[in-house]
């Protein structure tokens, strides 16, 4: 069949809307026609890598089931379901011991070649891959059965597409990772996509202090919205405050969710976290080549801190993605205000760039029927 999606070519910058050819499912696979999909930094870094080949993008999203292939169990057509980036097969030593987020099947993460081999999309005869296998930015994809998770029908398709990554990793991160506990004083770095989960996790938590270190105004005043106690625009005025309302001891818990990280932003979450405290990292750097840990092994060891990194927040996808949406729908969780701007798969350049320009928390596309 034929459907179309947003792609990097030929080492330019910006995403281009173009026709692909998609095989139909094969053996323990579905085609899934996408709704929603979420714009993500992750995304966003695929387009400094100067990709010499095709590659579709989009992790984030939500769909409905259009065909199986032989042998798939547990999905119908007309299925909804959330795309699990990191599929998860329940049966290698991470899975079992309840880490689906590291499940062997990520290992071609970045390549976009399906857990099991092969790619599915094509252009002009040559094979496509798609980030994390999934490829969100089309408006059809085949994805591997362990990388969707089946949800009830009348949940919202955007809070679907929202809980299957910015949701889930930064709401993850501080239950997760950080295990915030009531009575922390916690520091969030980054109040985006991720990190305005970071917050609404804390604050959930009972944590004594949350506190938001963000230059943009407006995701400072999101932050309050959200119940933070305190906001910053720089990390040098969350340092002297924070030591301050801390009584010289630190946070408990800093949490860097910022869409690019740096060694200088590092080393800020790390001076302000107290002995024996946590940092705890969600974000990368452009070039995943770059050494941005650049911190003191002496006071690392004096001081019994910890450097923790979290890929999808430590989160279980099978399990985790389905709690999130039970507790927006028990109003426990508000995924509706996290909604800055809906786009059309052909405005999904404007949509990176008000991402990046910091005017949203969450943008989306909503692809046509």
């Amino acid at each position: 069949m034929k459907t179309t999606a947003a792609a990097l070519t030929g080492g330019k910058p910006d995403w281009e809307v173009m026709e692909f050819d998609l095989d139909e499912p094969g053996v323990g696979e579905v085609l899934v026609r996408m709704k929603v999909a979420g714009l993500c930094h992750s995304d966003e870094h695929l387009q400094h890598l100067g990709l010499p080949m095709t590659f579709i993008g989009g992790h984030e999203g939500a769909g409905v089931v259009e065909a199986v292939g032989p042998g798939v169990t547990g999905l119908d057509i007309g299925d909804h379901v959330a795309c699990s980036w990191i599929p998860s097969c329940g049966v290698c030593r991470f899975c079992v011991r309840g880490q689906g987020n590291l499940c062997d099947l990520g290992a071609n993460m970045m390549t976009g070649e399906l857990a099991n081999g092969g790619y599915r999309f094509h252009r002009d005869g040559e094979d496509v891959g798609a980030i994390a296998a999934t490829g969100t930015f089309a408006r059809h994809a085949v994805l591997d059965q362990r990388s969707v998770v089946k949800v009830d029908k009348d949940i919202p398709w955007e809070w679907i597409s929202l809980v299957t990554c910015g949701v889930a990793t930064g709401w993850g991160a501080v239950v997760n990772a950080g295990k915030v506990v009531a009575g922390d004083a916690v520091a969030i770095y980054g109040c985006g996509g991720i990190g305005a989960n970071a917050v609404s996790a804390a604050v959930q938590a009972n944590a004594d202090i949350v506190a938001v270190i963000d230059p943009v105004q407006s995701k400072r005043t999101f932050a309050e919205k959200l119940g933070a106690d305190a906001v910053y625009a720089t990390a040098d005025h969350a340092q002297a405050d924070m030591w301050e309302r801390t009584h010289g001891v630190g946070v408990d818990v800093a949490v860097v969710t910022v869409g690019v990280v740096t060694s200088d932003i590092i080393r800020s979450a790390f001076d302000l976290t107290r002995k024996g405290g946590a940092v705890v990292l969600v974000g990368v750097a452009d070039d995943a080549t770059e050494e941005t840990l650049q911190l003191s092994s002496s006071m690392l060891t004096l001081y019994g801190k910890r450097v923790i990194g979290t890929l999808y927040g430590d989160c279980n996808p099978r399990a985790d993605i389905p709690q999130l949406l039970r507790m927006a729908k028990h109003g426990k969780l508000d995924l509706d205000s996290l909604i800055t701007r809906r786009y059309s798969l052909d405005q999904i350049n404007n949509g990176f760039r008000d991402m990046l320009s910091g005017e949203n928390i969450r943008g989306l596309i909503i692809h046509d029927d």
